[in-house]
């Protein structure tokens, strides 16, 4: 019964510490689960931190490629317009916008990111220590474990040899062949028997009272408290993901004012444009200050029809009406680039040409000097139309006024250094400051000179800007001046201008005023051109406007200026000789060598 209640004990022992074992292998394999997902929790957080810096870094290289280039006329545009100013305010936003999901990855990688990749750490060396606690209380139970079974098993063999020691005395004892010295032998040596049966019996109940006693700690305290220890480090590392994830979220909140600014900004921006407001500023861009045409008036071809009802021969027919030219109205108009010949088909196709050209809107040099001159990069701005022009002299006017102001006030700085030195000779030389003072008085001057210059372009413009009145029966797309000269004559009379308008004819009957084309006086008086190649008149062109020149079919002549786009060549018969011809007329032959006159475009 002894031995079977301590084999009983032996296995329910044994599967006491096989199933601590067991739970301590278990535990290991969560902590480390436990570790590994925060590990992944981390590693999850970083790439969405990085994403936000690749979204942020795309953003802001969206903004700046579709913001103006400074200085530029697509900076002008924006700074016109609502809906480009509204763009502009869009994309200043979008860059806002692209700092706060900077703030969200700045702060992803510090308040995550390095707290749990340090805390990882912690955790690691924090669940070491414990297990090792554990291991280290499980080897000192088996190990006592290993003593109690190793003093049980030999107060068990002790007590058997103490059993067959006393068997062989009582043997010796019973048998009368036996000496009394054997049997006294045998007596002793069951004595001693029995005395270290005795001693490994006390030992093995030492042993057995301290197991039990450290089984119980080991149970009861040291492996409780390691177990508390483990599930409280377990307890945190959940609590520590759940602060983490909690945070994850705040960062993404704590930006959302700001880029609800972001967006309230973007939708005031939207909100700002001005439909009417662009379209008036683009009327305001581009209006030319030139007057509509008027009416294209009647062309009476019934003349021939009364020259074919006369009863009269042919020849009477037709030397009774030489004297009968119709007058007045009556004459068609001689249109530009036209030949003096009256054939239909030639002035079909020549109005056909006037209309495309007013389509075109091209605006027109009011006189052959200023297309001379009237380039892209004109001081005066004349290869403008007569209201941008007017509108650029006078920003350039506003522009040397302010920088008259600022040398104004630089020389009243430099005066008041000057007195200052003058009562003060210690703080320095007041002639030091008479050169600057020189030179602030020339730059002065200068500006000056140069705003009475564009002040009197902008009063000639000014002057010359047509008054909105009833238009005339077909006015001059010219500039006009206020003076027009009436003409008195009973015949009709042709009227031509290089730049292709035309005017009306006087009749009889009424005076209408005719615009004074005005030439430049210097055109006189100009060098004389080299010539940059020769042309032959296909048609012949009586020039009897100012600054053309007639010329007959099949005449060559020297080319001193290419046409500049409106349909004009300047030619020269010999040195006293030269004006304008249509381009149409002739067949121009460049010389590739030779050097003309300046081209603007």
């Amino acid at each position: 019964m002894v031995v079977f209640r301590q084999e009983m004990v032996e296995e329910r022992m044994g599967d006491c510490w096989s199933r601590t074992k067991d739970q301590f292998d278990n535990l290991e394999k969560h902590t480390q689960w436990g570790i590994e997902f925060v590990e992944r929790y981390t590693k999850f957080v970083k790439e969405r931190s990085e994403i936000e810096l690749s979204y942020a870094k795309q953003i802001r290289n969206l903004s700046k490629k579709y913001q103006p280039k400074k200085n530029s006329k697509e900076e002008e545009e924006n700074n016109k317009y609502s809906a480009c100013r509204a763009f502009l305010s869009t994309l200043n936003e979008l860059n806002d916008y692209a700092g706060q999901h900077e703030v969200i990855a700045e702060n992803l990688t510090s308040q995550i990111i390095s707290e749990l990749t340090r805390y990882i750490q912690e955790l690691k060396a924090e669940r070491k220590s414990h297990f090792h606690d554990g291991r280290k209380a499980q080897q000192h139970i088996e190990n006592s474990w290993k003593q109690l079974e190793s003093s049980k098993r030999r107060f068990e063999r002790e007590c058997k040899e103490a059993d067959r020691a006393q068997q062989y005395f009582e043997k010796m004892d019973s048998d009368i062949n036996v000496t009394k010295a054997d049997v006294e032998k045998a007596r002793q040596q069951a004595q001693m028997r029995h005395q270290i049966a005795a001693d490994s019996k006390t030992e093995y109940a030492s042993y057995l009272q301290k197991f039990n006693q450290e089984q119980n700690d080991h149970y009861h305290t040291l492996i409780p408290h390691i177990f508390q220890k483990i599930q409280e480090m377990e307890e945190r590392r959940i609590e520590r993901v759940g602060e983490s994830m909690k945070t994850f979220a705040e960062v993404d909140r704590q930006v959302l004012p700001i880029v609800g600014k972001c967006l309230d900004g973007m939708t005031k921006g939207a909100e700002s444009i001005e439909p009417k407001h662009d379209s008036s500023q683009v009327v305001e861009s581009y209006k030319s200050g030139f007057e509509p045409p008027g009416d294209v008036e009647f062309e009476d071809y019934s003349q021939a029809m009364k020259r074919t009802a006369s009863e009269c021969s042919l020849s009477n027919s037709r030397a009774e009406s030489k004297p009968d030219k119709p007058t007045g109205k009556s004459k068609g108009k001689l249109w530009p680039f036209m030949k003096k010949s009256k054939s239909p088909k030639q002035h079909k196709e020549a109005l056909t040409l006037r209309l495309n050209d007013f389509m075109a809107s091209k605006p027109k040099m009011h006189c052959f000097r200023s297309l001379k001159r009237g380039g892209a990069g004109s001081e005066d701005f004349s290869h403008l139309p007569p209201e941008q022009r007017r509108k650029k002299l006078q920003a350039k006017v506003d522009d040397i006024n302010k920088d008259i102001e600022k040398e104004m006030d630089k020389k009243d700085a430099l005066i008041k250094m000057k007195d200052v030195y003058v009562k003060n000779p210690h703080m320095g030389d007041p002639s030091s400051v008479d050169p600057r003072l020189a030179e602030t008085g020339q730059n002065i001057e200068k500006l000056q000179l140069e705003a009475q210059k564009f002040e009197g372009w902008l009063a000639e413009v000014e002057g010359r800007m047509p008054v909105k009145s009833e238009p005339p029966q077909r006015q001059s797309v010219l500039y006009e001046t206020q003076n027009s000269v009436p003409s008195n004559d009973n015949c009709a009379q042709d009227r031509e201008s290089p730049d292709g308008s035309y005017t009306e004819e006087q009749s009889s009957e009424a005076q209408i005023k005719v615009p004074n084309v005005e030439f430049d006086d210097e055109f006189d008086d100009e060098e004389t051109l080299p010539t940059i190649g020769t042309c032959k008149a296909l048609y012949c062109f009586e020039g009897n406007n100012e600054g053309t020149i007639s010329v007959m079919e099949g005449e060559l002549l020297y080319v001193i200026e290419e046409d500049k786009g409106d349909g004009w060549t300047r030619v020269r018969r010999n040195e006293e000789e030269e004006g304008y011809v249509p381009t149409s007329y002739v067949e121009v032959f460049l010389d590739t060598n030779g050097k003309g006159a300046m081209t603007y475009i």
